[in-house]
């Protein structure tokens, strides 16, 4: 059985025109299946953060297709657009934007309220879910500014997955955190791609991170100059 394919870039480029003409992506294509547990590497300013933004939705001024679940994203209203990112895509970034003010569980369900397909009742069902899964369910009602930076990066793993994307993005997930806890972070994203096979998409300057993932796509300048499977995921 082929593998479905969730995520298709298309000869991507795109241009920055400040005040002179830029190119900082050129002719970008690979493919993502189902279950792959993808990095991208690269120097600052090669073009990686660009292309996750084009690939998220986010940026909609460039050439060539993006392909998300088989639908072609180009012209697409941004309420639509939306609709996409909230139902489709988890994002981990650098930071784990938590709300304060909020209890952990409540910053894990708020995609899933957006979302609007299942009762209160429910997202908070499949939040408590998703923390358990992660280890972290005692933290649930404890206030999100009163946990570690360890715990905050897996409680904005646990609301990635609140809405069981088919892609999860992540932007120097990594990055902001000790040994440890990018350790850490590393096995939870190897154990959801393995075991749930979730699709991974991570951008991130961490090479030992990098190295264990099932695929490198490795950029220079703009282009992809490198697209290996990487054989010792252990």
């Amino acid at each position: 059985m082929m593998e479905k394919i969730v995520l298709a870039a298309r000869h991507i480029s795109k241009e920055f025109a400040d005040p002179l003409r830029v190119k900082v992506l050129s002719d970008v294509c690979f493919e993502i299946k189902a279950g792959e547990f993808v990095s991208v590497t690269g120097k600052s300013g090669c073009g990686k953060s660009t292309l996750l933004y084009i690939l998220s939705t986010m940026d909609t001024v460039y050439e060539g297709e993006l392909w998300i679940d088989g639908q072609l994203m180009k012209n697409r209203k941004e309420e639509q657009l939306a609709q996409v990112r909230n139902e489709k895509i988890g994002f981990v970034f650098q930071f784990h934007y938590l709300l304060k003010e909020f209890t952990v569980l409540q910053n894990v369900m708020l995609p899933g309220l957006k979302l609007n397909k299942y009762s209160k009742q429910e997202v908070e069902h499949r939040a408590m879910e998703k923390l358990t899964m992660l280890g972290i369910g005692d933290l649930a009602l404890k206030n999100a500014n009163h946990v570690s930076g360890g715990e905050k990066q897996r409680i904005a793993i646990a609301r990635a997955l609140i809405n069981d994307p088919m892609i999860i993005m992540g932007d120097e997930p990594t990055g902001n955190l000790d040994k440890k806890n990018s350790e850490l972070v590393f096995e939870i994203f190897k154990r959801l791609a393995e075991e749930y096979n979730q699709t991974m998409l991570i951008v991130t300057h961490d090479t030992s991170f990098a190295r264990k993932t099932s695929r490198n796509i490795e950029m220079e300048d703009g282009q992809i100059i490198n697209d290996i499977a990487v054989t010792d995921l252990v």
